[in-house]
């Protein structure tokens, strides 16, 4: 699977994840150089904290557009340092 934005993979892994619709890929199958760590956090009741990275390809910068559970909960310790995406990043083949 890859993970697209701005027409740069941003991320590629065969061995991604499916968690509520959402494609989790391994952190190391990330491009570094392209995700700036964010302050933003969210909580999820089931699977834990959420810390968020915003994508920059060029000089476009998609706001938080992928997150992480570094300390999931034990219900979602499957997804523990894997990486999702939104906003506008196109998950394909």
């Amino acid at each position: 699977m890859k993970a697209i934005w701005e027409g740069t993979v941003v991320a590629k892994s065969d061995a991604t994840i499916v968690v509520e619709g959402n494609y989790y890929f391994p952190k190391e199958s990330l491009v570094d150089q392209y995700f700036i760590p964010s302050e933003t956090k969210s909580t999820c009741p089931w699977k834990g904290e959420a810390e968020y990275y915003t994508i920059k390809v060029g000089d476009k910068e998609n706001k938080d557009a992928a997150w992480c559970y570094k300390e999931p909960k034990e219900a979602a310790i499957e997804i523990k340092d894997h990486i999702a995406f939104w906003k506008g990043v196109n998950i394909e083949e």
